[in-house]
């Protein structure tokens, strides 16, 4: 089967959405199958490789830093498109996002009769930092936003979720094809508990006081990830005995820097920006507890991989995240955007450390449904009933139905 997949954003860029097409990707090469990525460049300058199995055409980008810092646009798709569609001839294409260049891939997908289905990994809270003036409007610019979202799934065959909450979203703004939810995944080859690292001397090499409370963030340093939510809550509680590790860079770092020294939060936070997934790995096992305050994730691999890891995790009580966190089992949810609920949860972690171990197996047997590879076999099935299925045939036709629905019933998910 020949399988392509279109996005925009893929590795080397550092987000769950680039994160999820790599994984999905490379799998799904490993597994013999032939995929074809058409991305954005890293670079800014087109150019053809190949990588873990892949073939990869990166499209020219243009900069659009004025709108936002990392923002970039790919004016020159059209003629790439239709040379991939022309050259590898995919049996099946499978769409990221609902950006320009996804869309005409739709567009030709559905002239030369290709059946092609699509993942959503999208709020409009991940575009408002873009459009900060048209967000501030904020019950219409989501309206425009779905309606933009959806004038382009509305044509696919079938759409994905990375979660139970993303399907149910996507249903209730009007998405009108069938919606299943399939994890994003976590490869438990890279994120494993590591029992035999020595915590205390990795601490002490990032600066962190090896005796205290460590609570990590990874992930994107944007504003919608509300870490100011955390400094504050880190602020009223006025301990030094807790302290905080921001990892990842992004838009909102230099304010949250700003923010922490306004607060005389000292040392007790220590941003570390980018790290590896070797390093991360160890990180993660360095620490004591994960935190994702996040109002905008539709599932949240940075939480996977943590739990993947034995982490207990304290994230807000918002979207997808109590899918991922039993409060009171493998961590606590608290109040979104609420800053005394963070902190009071923040102090019964660091109080309380006879109840980690606990929170850590829980953590570990929840993360067990979201493996990485479930989530490679899951859409190879999917793929596979698409392509079986008759040209004209639309995927509400019960027989389709009844063999997608199977595929979540054996992974222990409900349509």
């Amino acid at each position: 089967m020949r399988i392509l997949i279109a996005g925009s954003t893929y590795p080397p860029a550092l987000n769950g959405q680039a994160a999820f097409t790599g994984n999905l990707a490379e799998g799904l090469a490993k597994h013999g199958y032939e995929v074809y990525a058409i991305v954005p460049s890293d670079q800014g300058q087109a150019y053809h490789t190949q990588k873990n199995g892949v073939e990869i055409d990166y499209l020219k980008t243009v900069s659009l830093s004025f709108l936002y810092p990392l923002a970039i646009y790919t004016p020159f798709y059209i003629s790439q498109v239709n040379h991939a569609l022309k050259t590898f001839k995919p049996d099946i294409i499978h769409i990221q996002d609902h950006y320009p260049m996804c869309a005409f891939v739709v567009k030709a997908a559905k002239q030369h009769c290709i059946k092609v289905m699509g993942t959503n990994h999208f709020m409009p809270e991940n575009l408002a930092p873009v459009v900060p003036q048209l967000s501030r409007f904020k019950s219409a610019f989501n309206w425009i936003a779905w309606r933009w979202m959806l004038m382009v799934f509305n044509r696919l065959d079938i759409a994905t979720a990375p979660s139970k909450t993303g399907a149910s979203i996507l249903k209730q703004h009007g998405l009108k094809i069938p919606v299943y939810p399939v994890s994003c995944g976590v490869s438990f080859e890279h994120f494993h508990p590591e029992p035999e690292i020595n915590r205390k001397a990795y601490r002490i090499n990032w600066g962190l006081d090896p005796d205290h409370a460590t609570f990590l963030f990874v992930g994107r340093v944007d504003g919608e990830k509300r870490l100011d939510v955390i400094l504050q809550a880190l602020h009223l509680l006025n301990r030094d005995d807790i302290q905080l590790v921001i990892a990842g860079n992004g838009a909102a770092l230099n304010g949250l820097r700003s923010l922490a020294d306004k607060l005389n939060l000292g040392k007790q936070v220590r941003f570390i920006g980018f790290i590896s997934v070797t390093e991360l790995s160890t990180l993660l096992n360095s620490v004591d507890i994960f935190v994702m305050p996040s109002e905008a994730e539709l599932l949240s691999i940075a939480t996977l991989e943590a739990m993947a890891c034995g982490l207990p995790v304290l994230a807000a009580e918002a979207q997808a995240l109590p899918e991922l966190v039993s409060h009171g089992i493998n961590g606590y949810l608290f109040k979104p955007g609420n800053t005394e609920d963070a902190a009071k949860y923040m102090a019964i972690l660091a109080d309380q450390p006879e109840d980690l171990p606990g929170m850590r197996k829980a953590s570990l047997d929840k993360v067990q449904q979201h493996s990485l590879e479930n989530t490679i076999n899951t859409y190879a099935k999917i793929y596979e009933i698409l392509l079986a299925a008759p040209q004209h045939a639309h995927t509400q036709d019960i027989s389709i139905k009844i063999k997608l629905k199977a595929i979540k019933q054996k992974l222990d998910m409900s349509e």
